[in-house]
């Protein structure tokens, strides 16, 4: 009895990590992109998550979109419709701000424009924290549906005794990120802007010989990472509740992710995301609530220890 009662619940924290996984993994390969196309260490990313649970919560309640598609099938057509919205604010900021402080404008700065880079994310975090703060209040949000509070069972697997209980809603949310997160690998391998961003990544003066407007693609990867991340926090925002200090609880674990996944690494971020949220549900099996951050970044500091490079990334040699 006490074997199947432990059995059912590591099944229950795997289940439960692998569906907060994909979620993290969602969020962190929108800052994987950024980074891995402009070499930007974006501090304002949780932050532009944080706006995008809040653009899906108003897109769902005061745009008719819980009127017309109801409240199981309307939160998930928020959480998408945030992205295009994200989209043109990144697009905003990047060519209005970042773009001052990265590509070739910022072979002139110090460092390569990366101090310059670090204190304005910084200030954008700082400007959007509280701005959000001002116009949304402090009051805690979320998204109602119907699915956050039923579950399938998987099971009985083990006699009578051990069955798996899959939130809806997670489960829902999981398999949107995989979608989403399988449409751009093959939008970044497959298309013609794919093509063109992985050029402007790996090599801005070569791509800009061969004719492609390196600028351009920077600043759509900057928005199509902060897009995504915004799908992200849209379909977080169906499960948890938020207000304008979320982004800086989340922008710790995307980071997280995408050191573990290897710097620049798209598929590598989904799994380092992955093993964020595998850690943090099975961790709650022997330690309390409050350690599950704790637990996360000893994990977290055994692999780097081991496996410098993130579990994708190129180990480069200098001479």
């Amino acid at each position: 009895m006490m074997a199947a009662m432990w059995t059912e619940n590591v099944l229950q924290a795997l289940a439960a990590g692998l569906l907060v996984g994909a979620l993290y993994g969602l969020m962190c390969v929108g800052l994987a992109l950024i980074f891995g196309v402009m070499r930007v260490i974006n501090f304002a990313q949780g932050d532009f998550m944080m706006l995008g649970m809040y653009a899906a919560f108003y897109i769902f309640g005061g745009f008719g979109v819980s009127a017309l598609f109801g409240p199981v099938a309307g939160p998930y057509l928020a959480a998408l419709l945030a992205g295009p919205v994200l989209f043109i604010a990144g697009y905003a900021v990047h060519k209005l701000l970042i773009a001052r402080v990265s590509g070739a404008r910022s072979a002139a700065l110090d460092g390569e424009g990366h101090y310059a880079q670090l204190v304005l994310t910084l200030g954008i975090a700082l400007v959007l924290t509280n701005g959000a703060m001002l116009f949304f209040g402090s009051y805690p949000h979320s998204i109602q549906t119907p699915l956050s509070t039923s579950a399938w069972e998987v099971g009985p697997l083990w006699g009578d005794y051990v069955s798996i209980f899959v939130n809806k809603s997670r489960g829902v949310s999981a398999v949107i990120s995989l979608c989403v997160i399988a449409a751009l690998t093959w939008l970044i391998g497959n298309s013609r802007l794919g093509k063109a961003l992985r050029a402007a990544a790996d090599n801005p003066v070569a791509a800009t010989y061969m004719g492609i407007g390196v600028e351009r693609c920077h600043r759509i990867a900057f928005a199509l990472g902060i897009g995504i991340t915004a799908v992200a926090g849209g379909l977080l925002a169906t499960n948890y509740p938020f207000q304008p200090y979320v982004g800086l609880e989340y922008v710790i674990v995307m980071y997280a992710g995408v050191v573990l996944g290897g710097m620049g690494s798209i598929i590598g971020a989904f799994w380092g995301g992955m093993t964020i949220g595998l850690v943090q549900q099975m961790s709650t099996l022997v330690l309390p609530t409050q350690l599950q951050n704790t637990a996360i970044f000893v994990i977290f500091l055994l692999i780097v220890f081991f496996m410098p490079q993130g579990f994708f990334g190129r180990v480069v040699e200098r001479t």
